[in-house]
């Protein structure tokens, strides 16, 4: 569900432009590792970085062997959501953005809040008239900002997302104290892994950089 907010919510949101927890580190190059970095633990992060080609092949069979395979259906079709929705921001990789990464990590939003520029031209101008920074067919109404709602617990997380020309949305520091155990819940409970002590010693013998 998406509702209007107050054109307020831009000067807050730019205050509040800070690196957030968890979505806002981009990793590079390795495309199966940008799409799972969201989702992995702390531990496996740190174990791939220091595999050899083939054991980074072999950590990728291991990673949803360990986890269920309803775990693994639903990344993938959040994969796909993310594929088909959010690539104007990176063609290349569009699962390697901050909405993109939320998305993943935590699923679809309860609502989504969004502030609309109403003077930017949504229609009858012709392609090759529109301007680079043109973004009316990424998001309807020319959106300048989002929020994007979870409930958790006995409360509600946020997330700020604000619009950086030509393409991006870059998610904002809200200062949202359950933020964290959201993310953790997501990361050891919705893609929990079955036998912890079994998987890190399965990932212990996987081979290193020479």
């Amino acid at each position: 569900m998406k509702k209007p907010i107050g054109a307020t919510l831009l000067f807050i949101l730019a205050i509040l432009c800070l690196p957030a927890r968890g979505v806002s580190a981009i990793p590079k190059k390795d495309a199966w590792y940008t799409q799972h970095y969201i989702i992995m633990q702390d531990f496996e992060r740190k174990a791939y970085r220091t595999l050899s080609v083939d054991g980074r092949k072999v950590f990728q069979e291991l990673f949803w062997a360990a986890r269920t395979q309803d775990a693994r259906a639903m990344y993938q079709a959040r994969l796909e959501y993310v594929k088909k929705n959010f690539w104007k921001e990176n063609n290349q990789q569009p699962w390697n953005t901050d909405r993109s990464r939320v998305y993943l990590l935590n699923g679809s939003p309860a609502s989504i809040d969004v502030d609309q520029n109403s003077s930017w031209p949504s229609a009858g101008i012709p392609n090759e008239m529109r301007q680079a920074t043109d973004r009316t067919n990424e998001d309807v109404g020319a959106n300048r900002g989002e929020v994007w709602t979870y409930p958790h617990s006995r409360y509600f997380v946020q997330y700020n997302f604000i619009f950086v020309q030509p393409s991006q949305w870059k998610v904002v520091n809200s200062g949202d104290r359950y933020r964290g155990e959201l993310e953790d819940y997501n990361k050891n409970v919705t893609f929990g892994i079955a036998d912890l002590e079994k998987y890190k010693q399965d990932l212990a013998a996987l081979d290193k950089k020479k």
